[in-house]
């Protein structure tokens, strides 16, 4: 048999190539120690990552709030987008939905959906002004009465409770009916039942003030001299943000479901504009003959206050560092 023929340095090669499938193989103690590596590594996580990811596993929350922007949209801009005007009057009197008209008509020839969305798109803009006022407020006055404690947040919290003593349906008809030349404005429905919606929420964020001021990085940041409004806002605020962002979102629900029984009683926002309440109002007398004047405004009211607390639940969820249990 031929003998195998050596070039030279063909030892050196083969030992090169020995050498590489030695390290390249996959039962190597190199390539095992990186799989285990891959493995067992956690790949670390910003709190908002965290927030978001248990967020995401609450899916009724997700749906939810999904829903939420598009009913919001729809009340924002649906209205600009459809042929009909909420004060239009066609020849088309009590008729039920169809392709031209998806939710009817009334008696007078109004399209019910383009009322629809005008109704909606006001009673979203008081809900939202309703959430930012009585959130801003409500977080300020349960800051400075959280932090400062003392004589500070005895007096506060008096003025709290008395706001919560009221009854607050009486106190908006009775200040709504008094102020006639504003009577009827979304703005002055807003502010009026955002004064008294701010009180829960500075009771909340008083509360969170209260156990984080005792926290070990306030004291090491007072000890390095920080003011006191550099600890409220850097350190005290960012970390109580999670509950004020709940209070927020059940502020809308709240919002939306007051002024609707503002209009439906006749002191909300009131003709020739229109809201959600208001169109339940005029409809309830026709429930039973033309259902769809008083039923489409009132699931729009159902889906916004179900979506907003479905949603408020999830985040409530989501800020709690202690949550483990996966919704469904």
């Amino acid at each position: 048999m031929p003998e195998r023929m050596s070039t030279p340095g063909g030892s050196a090669v083969q030992e090169t190539a020995e050498h590489v499938d030695q390290q390249e193989t996959p039962e190597s103690p190199q390539r095992q120690n990186r799989a285990v590596e891959r493995e067992f590594t956690v790949k670390a996580r910003t709190q908002r990552q965290l927030i978001v990811h248990r967020f995401l596993q609450h899916r009724l929350a997700t749906i939810s709030l999904v829903v939420f922007v598009l009913l919001i949209l729809i009340a924002l801009v649906g209205g600009r987008l459809w042929h009909y005007q909420y004060a239009d009057v066609s020849n088309d009197f009590s008729q039920p939905p169809s392709v031209t008209h998806p939710m009817g008509t009334d008696e007078i020839g109004h399209d019910v959906m383009a009322q629809v969305l005008r109704g909606a798109r006001k009673s979203v803009q008081v809900a939202l002004l309703v959430a930012f006022v009585s959130t801003a407020v409500g977080t300020v006055v349960g800051a400075v009465s959280g932090f400062f404690r003392g004589w500070v947040d005895a007096t506060l919290m008096r003025i709290v409770d008395l706001v919560l003593t009221i009854p607050t349906i009486v106190i908006l008809i009775t200040v709504s009916a008094q102020a006639s030349s504003s009577a009827g404005s979304w703005v002055f429905i807003a502010l009026i039942i955002a004064a008294l919606l701010w009180a829960p929420i500075s009771r909340t964020v008083r509360g969170q003030f209260l156990s984080l001021r005792e926290k070990e990085y306030v004291e090491a940041a007072r000890a390095l001299g920080a003011s006191n409004s550099r600890i409220i806002f850097r350190h005290l605020l960012p970390n109580a943000l999670g509950p004020i962002i709940v209070a927020a979102t059940i502020a809308v629900a709240v919002a939306i479901i007051t002024e609707s029984a503002l209009s439906f009683l006749g002191v909300g926002i009131r003709p020739p504009d229109t809201s959600l309440g208001l169109l339940v109002s005029d409809g309830q007398q026709a429930a039973s003959t033309r259902p769809w004047l008083f039923y489409f405004p009132g699931l729009y009211i159902v889906f916004i206050a179900l979506t907003v607390n479905f949603v408020g639940d999830g985040l409530r969820d989501a800020f709690d560092p202690t949550q483990t249990r996966v919704r469904a």
